[in-house]
């Protein structure tokens, strides 16, 4: 007994795929999201090791000032060491906003368009 394919012939839908993310690709929306992307995380990534960098650089060669007592037993050190975590929640809803805002609209719109190419 034979067996009848149903369905697109295997390889099909994958060329289907590429095609489709290559159009994608090239369209001004998709390069608009890139850049609305890299323009809110490459400077928050570097503004973050920096401030990283810092607050170790501080603890390995600036004792004296880490030391120092802010208020009670709470040095600068403990200071600057919470005020990681708060810059990392920080840079977390800051994110967020932005890509509710920004980011996500022009990727929904994109993604519509690539689910209808591909027949998703």
């Amino acid at each position: 007994m034979a067996r009848t394919r149903r369905g697109p012939a295997p390889g099909s839908q994958r060329k289907r795929d590429e095609q489709a993310y290559t159009d994608l690709a090239r369209d001004p929306d998709f390069a608009e999201l890139k850049r609305r992307y890299r323009r809110f995380a490459v400077p928050a990534t570097i503004a973050f090791l920096v401030w990283y960098v810092t607050y170790v650089v501080c603890n390995n060669w600036a004792r004296d000032f880490m030391d120092t007592r802010v208020v009670g037993h709470v040095n600068v050190a403990l200071v600057f060491g919470l005020l990681q975590f708060l810059s990392t929640f920080v840079i977390a809803y800051l994110y967020s906003r932005h890509a509710s805002r920004e980011l996500d609209p022009l990727a929904t719109k994109l993604g519509r368009r690539y689910e209808k190419e591909t027949g998703r």
